[in-house]
């Protein structure tokens, strides 16, 4: 199956920080794919990088052939227009009504008339369970009702890539259960691609096909949620089943804390 998304030898740092290195990642059409690790690990860089908001200091981003950091503004304009993005928290408009929050992309890269803009709307709502709450703020509506306002704004142009950033943060388990489906659902009526950055590992192993893992910048485990469940790899079952001790320490590295206060190794000043 080909592969909407490739990414080769990827190469990025903030100043002379680090944040990935190496990196190689396929993204196959129709699947949802789960990217996972523990925070600073680089993941939602990823998805600056595919979206063109950051550029890499090596390596390529092919985004359905093009390779992202070699567009230019018009051309990446064009292929944005081509992905969804459900961004961390929401991020509605506070000032807007829900109505016009989902209305908002197809406003602004379409010239449909507002009838047939108005149906659109009116049918993205209707399939994150929201029609009626059309003419709410988003100050009048729940938690998780908002996030699937913002879903519904992200598939508003029927991407054929969708993106989404912590899409479970700060639900209660009923809105985790119907995000997740939403996502698992919508992905494979539109027959889009999905990638999906996330800390939960329940609601993420149930409705991807393929997860990666990153640690440190780089891929350090893949593979079905199956495979990753029963992996014997050190860092996957810390992070897989929550164990406090593990290759990703609790203590910031540095001096220990003898060495802070001057006892040095053997305990006395």
């Amino acid at each position: 199956m080909p592969n909407i998304v490739e990414i080769r030898d990827l190469h990025f740092r903030y100043g002379d920080r680090p944040i990935l290195s190496g990196l190689h990642m396929d993204f196959p059409r129709g699947k949802v794919i789960a990217v996972m690790g523990g925070s600073g690990s680089g993941k939602t860089t990823i998805l600056r990088l595919i979206g063109g908001q950051l550029t890499p200091q090596e390596g390529s981003v092919n985004v359905g052939g093009q390779n992202v950091p070699t567009l230019n503004t018009r051309d990446l304009y064009l292929l944005r227009r081509k992905m969804g993005m459900l961004f961390q928290n929401g991020a509605l408009f506070t000032d807007m009504t829900v109505f016009e929050n989902v209305a908002f992309p197809l406003n602004e890269h379409t010239d449909l008339a507002p009838e047939l803009i108005r149906d659109l709307v009116l049918m993205k709502l209707n399939a994150v369970g929201l029609r009626n709450a059309a003419q709410l703020k988003p100050s009048e509506i729940s938690g998780g009702m908002a996030r699937r306002v913002a879903l519904a704004r992200a598939i508003a142009l029927d991407p054929s890539l969708i993106m989404y950033d912590e899409p479970f943060a700060g639900l209660d388990p009923i809105s985790m259960g119907v995000t997740a489906n939403l996502i698992r659902r919508l992905n494979d009526a539109l027959g889009s691609t999905s990638i999906l950055v996330s800390h939960d590992v329940n609601e993420s192993f149930g409705i991807a096909d393929y997860v990666y893992f990153l640690s440190q910048g780089k891929v350090v485990a893949q593979g079905t949620p199956a495979e990753m469940r029963v992996s014997q790899d050190p860092y996957v079952k810390q992070f897989v089943h929550a164990e406090a001790d593990g290759p990703v320490p609790f203590h910031y590295p540095g001096k220990s804390l003898a060495d802070d206060l001057g006892l040095g190794s053997g305990g006395r000043p």
